[in-house]
């Protein structure tokens, strides 16, 4: 009995070894097709607000460019009975058009005419009516601040939703900096009001998709949708923060299609996700009816909110991080006792550290504090210019 315990422990061992060394690592190539297909990224605003389309093309995973704005085309918005609104050419994809009335009773289209003579059309769509924003509001959840969003539509017809945004904050550099470099002169000199550095504005805008649908309720009321988290130690909320929302109004086939976007760009990453799906959107090549495009067209007048959040109204413990690793300011003379040099004129002047403030002996200014760039000029990541719709705490 124990012989064969033994010649089973060594049978088992063995066996392991063999499998072990018999496994290849797999490393696939990046999928490469031939494809490039037409992507028409717009919604078209009814109302005030300008229509921007954008368009492109798809590349592969491979390739070393990320995107491919289509540019040379004829872009413009056609009424079932005839009427034609053009839109005018940006550049890098993008056409504009300042601002459209349309008639609610009428049904419209996108039509694309590009260079190389292809002819792309969404379907006629109907114009639909976006409720205003009721609010948009901040909680503090899981640690994170969150921002969300409130509306309602009392005659019962939205029910299905899309929010856009649109971040500023105010932030400051980690060293109040009183001095400049004038290079025509050679010299350290007072920094002017017009090159402060200290204060800055920064700005993004939403990358991810955010929908929402009261279908299923009696009542087609939005309550606290998500739209965002920011996390305690982001800079957004070290000083000011304001955000403006934009909703829209979708048609249920328009939210099915972001709804399958948000699925197939946001959720994967493990077998208990959703899925990839075929995005079946409502544009389509007019020659060639089976060339798969990317893109859905929807036509709604866009509700706007904005509010501001200050850091006092934050809770007292989240602390913001400054984003660069900052020492405190190293020391330059005029003339160093232990070498001789001149490090104002090797660091500073010459070198591009930023001067932050004197240092003095009784009788005279002997060098300057300094410290990087991106700890003293908040402008290698900001516009020092206040946004005009921007408002400071009262």
């Amino acid at each position: 009995m124990e012989i064969i315990k033994k010649y089973s422990f060594w049978a088992g061992l063995l066996t392991i070894l063999v499998l072990g060394n018999c496994k290849k690592p797999y490393n696939p190539g990046a999928i490469t097709a031939p494809n490039s297909y037409f992507v028409v990224e717009a919604v078209i605003n009814n109302g005030y607000d300008s229509t921007i389309v954008r368009l492109s093309k798809t590349v592969n995973i491979s390739a070393s460019t990320k995107t491919s704005g289509v540019d040379n085309c004829e872009v413009k918005v056609e009424g079932e009975e005839g009427a034609s609104f053009p839109l005018v050419p940006q550049g890098n994809g993008y056409y504009a058009l300042t601002q459209l009335n349309l008639d609610v009773t009428k049904k419209y289209r996108l039509h694309i005419t590009t260079g190389d003579g292809n002819e792309y059309a969404s379907d006629y769509v109907e114009v639909k009516r976006t409720p205003p924003v009721d609010s948009v509001g901040f909680a503090v959840k899981n640690n994170q601040l969150q921002i969300y969003v409130n509306t309602h539509d009392a005659t019962n017809s939205s029910r299905y939703y899309r929010w856009s945004y649109a971040e500023t904050w105010r932030f400051h550099a980690r060293y109040v900096s009183s001095f400049m470099v004038d290079q025509t002169k050679k010299e350290v000199v007072f920094r002017t009001p017009a090159e402060q550095s200290y204060y800055c504005f920064a700005g993004s805008k939403s990358s991810t998709i955010v929908i929402g649908s009261s279908a299923k309720l009696s009542q087609d009321v939005i309550f606290q949708q998500p739209i965002t988290t920011i996390a305690p130690e982001s800079e957004k909320i070290g000083m000011r923060y304001t955000i403006q929302v934009k909703q829209y109004t979708l048609t249920k086939e328009a939210y099915q299609f972001w709804e399958n976007l948000k699925k197939n760009t946001e959720q994967l990453g493990s077998i208990f996700d959703a899925q990839p799906s075929q995005l079946t959107g409502n544009i389509h090549n007019l020659k060639n009816m089976a060339e798969p495009v990317i893109g859905y067209i929807s036509i709604a007048n866009v509700q706007t909110k904005r509010v501001f959040i200050d850091n006092a109204d934050l809770p007292k413990q989240w602390l913001t991080a400054y984003p660069y690793n900052c020492g405190k300011p190293d020391s330059a003379l005029f003339s160093n006792p232990k070498t001789g040099s001149n490090d104002v004129l090797s660091m500073i002047i010459n070198g591009g550290a930023i001067p932050v403030d004197q240092i003095t002996s009784r009788v005279s200014v002997i060098g300057y504090t300094y410290s990087t760039r991106e700890c003293a000029d908040c402008r290698i990541r900001g516009n020092v210019q206040t946004p005009p719709f921007w408002i400071e705490k009262k």
